[in-house]
């Protein structure tokens, strides 16, 4: 059975990120239902492994342990870049591909080197994929996916945004995601995609 979240009796939802800039945006998207937001990392709380093989499976570890680490209602976001050219990585390692300093600087010459290599690059279809779930301390999960379908430009474009950003041109743009306003491109993201689903079904 679908569950409500309400913010009368639950008036706390935890953010399950460490990821200052998906923090931003979720907060941003969550703003108008009227819920004081905290993040996993403010409140201390550890990064669990995220060992699962889909976009839905990781972003279940992360809500499923901000909520039992807090004992609130927790939402969890795992996303990231799938290129067709490279068989759909670096998916669900996208973050993994910037390495232990977050540096996706390195992960973007990543993605770029092995389309180059491929004689793919300039112009790459490419899909940004964003799970969300929002779970509950008591183990219950709502899970929610949605898809911006784009294509790959280099070199990196654009000072807004965050991760993949700046190479990534949504469809119908001729901007990168780090080009377009806050504002704007919380109306046409994947993440927007997804949050619009869970907006419906648990937030309406």
């Amino acid at each position: 059975m679908r569950r409500h979240l309400d913010p009368a009796t639950d008036p706390v939802l935890v953010i399950a990120t460490h990821n200052s800039g998906k923090l931003r945006e979720i907060e941003a998207l969550v703003a108008p239902h009227g819920y004081e937001t905290v993040s996993a990392g403010a409140l201390g709380l550890p990064e669990p492994v995220e060992d699962g093989t889909t976009f839905i499976e990781n972003a279940r570890i992360k809500a499923l342990a901000a909520a039992r680490g807090s004992g609130k209602p927790a939402l969890a976001d795992d996303s990231g870049l799938a290129v067709d050219a490279l068989h759909g990585a670096p998916g669900i390692f996208s973050a993994r591909w910037a390495g232990p300093e977050k540096d996706f600087a390195t992960a973007i010459k990543r993605v770029h080197d092995e389309l180059d290599w491929r004689n793919a690059g300039q112009g790459a279809s490419a899909r940004f994929i964003c799970a969300l779930t929002l779970a509950w301390p008591d183990g219950h999960c709502e899970d929610f996916e949605g898809v911006a379908l784009g294509t790959l430009t280099f070199p990196a474009r654009g000072q807004r945004g965050f991760g993949y950003d700046p190479v990534f041109i949504p469809e119908g743009e001729t901007r990168t995601y780090a080009e377009i306003e806050p504002a704007e491109k919380h109306e046409i993201s994947h993440r927007a995609e997804a949050f619009r689903q869970l907006e419906a079904i648990c937030l309406g």
